[in-house]
Parts: structure tokens; sequence; C-alpha cells
């Protein structure tokens, strides 16, 4: 055996060892004993984006109905759906995550995973949203395929990488969700049709703000002949006035 497989078997085995065990809350980091990776303290105390959500966009929302956002504009998305409201410690795991905890992408699929056996069981693969190689050299890893990687594998289902984005786009950080989508415009190919032509596809990312560029990508995907495309992430901002300011 040559010292590149003795090598990679070593960073297999690690890799096993990291998956079944934990030692620490990785919210607050006290000591656990189960190999849990939140602590059961923490995750009661997680802000967990229950019912009543807006049934399209998934977003929380102050009563039963459809948010305005979806009224006025659907996203391309069929559904989506997200554990957590981007808020307290959920929102800070996710922006340590993206800023390189990389770690942290099994502790977040612990919470994904059931909300896609819930929600999308029916789904035929799981895809991320793609970064350009400039992007993902600068960050070291493209955080939403870490996460559909890790879920893909959990609930047994094919990962697809049938889009490339092809070029670069301004922050979004700042920006409306107009500005956002005009923003975004065009800058997603599908490479390999037969991947998606005809298939449920579940689209897998970190955070969902606006939804323009699930959207954007969603938009593509069905262009390129998926049957239909959903949005699973970990968190979602929450309207203020989902159903409009009142009078």
């Amino acid at each position: 055996m040559g010292l590149r497989a003795i090598f990679e078997k070593l960073k297999n085995a690690c890799v096993r060892y990291e998956d079944t065990h934990n030692f620490t809350c990785d919210v607050c980091g006290c000591e656990v004993f189960a190999n849990e990776r939140v602590c059961d303290d923490c995750r009661r105390h997680l802000p967990w984006n229950v019912a009543p959500v807006c049934p399209l966009c998934g977003r929380k929302v102050g009563e039963e109905g459809i948010c305005l956002d979806c009224k006025q504009k659907r996203l391309a998305v069929g559904k989506a759906r997200s554990p957590f409201l981007h808020e307290g410690e959920a929102a800070r795991l996710v922006v340590r995550f993206k800023r390189g905890q990389k770690y942290l992408y099994r502790t977040l699929c612990d919470f994904l995973q059931p909300v896609f056996e819930k929600e999308f069981s029916d789904a035929d693969a799981i895809t991320f949203v793609p970064m350009t190689e400039k992007a993902e050299k600068a960050r070291g890893y493209n955080q939403s395929r870490l996460l559909a990687e890790e879920l893909a594998k959990r609930c047994g289902r094919e990962l697809i990488a049938p889009a490339v984005k092809q070029h670069e786009t301004k922050a979004q950080k700042t920006l409306g969700r107009k500005e956002r989508e005009e923003n975004l415009k065009g800058c997603f190919h599908v490479r390999e049709r037969k991947l998606v032509r005809g298939r449920r596809i579940l689209l897998v990312d970190d955070t969902m703000t606006t939804g323009a560029t699930a959207s954007e990508l969603a938009e593509t995907l069905l262009r390129a002949g998926a049957a239909n495309v959903d949005l699973l992430t970990v968190t979602s901002v929450p309207k203020k006035d989902p159903f409009g300011k009142k009078e």
C-alpha cells in the first residue's frame, strides 16, 4: 500500500470518528455525554421556526396564510422550509459555519434531516447553490455543497451538481428582493440537463433571506426540464409584516 493510500485510509477513519463522536455542545461548549452535537438546554432555546409559517416560502408569519411577498410574486421553488429562524444562536451557528468552522455541517444536518423526512421525502435528488471558482477558493469550501452532500448521504438520495455560477455577483447584504433578483439574473447555467430532466429536486442552502438566489437557480433548473424544485435551508429570515402593514 502506497503512502497516498495510507493517508487516504487515515483521513477516512478520522472522518468516520468525527461523524460518530462529539464531546462538547457546538452552541455553548459544555460537556455532553451521549454524542449529541447540541445539548438539551441549548436545543430547547434555539429559535425554532414553528407554525404558523407561510405555506409557500416557509417563513414565520403572525397568523395562518400566505405572506404578502408570495401573494405579490411567488418564488420559483415549489415550497421552502427551514427548522430555524435566522436569529440568536441559530444565526450564529450559520455565521460560524460560513466563516471557517466547516465541521458544523454535521450539526446543521442533524436539524435538516427531520425536515427532509417530513416535507421532502419525495425528492429524487439533492443539489446546492454553486459558487464561482474564485469565491469558493476565497472561502475554502462551498457551505451549501457540504450541507447537500451530508444530507444526501444520510437520506439515501443522489447528490447532483448540474448547475454552475457563470459570473460573480455583487454582495447582496444591503439589497432588497427586487435588487437581488436583478443582481442574480442570468448568473446560473445548467450544463448537464440529463441530471435534472423530469426529476423532483431539493435545493439545500444555509439561509433564506429574500429567496432571490434560490428562486433564480430554481428557474434555471425548471427551464432545463426539472419537474419540481423545493428549498430546504437551516434558517430563514422572518417577515416583520408578513401580511403588509396595517393602516
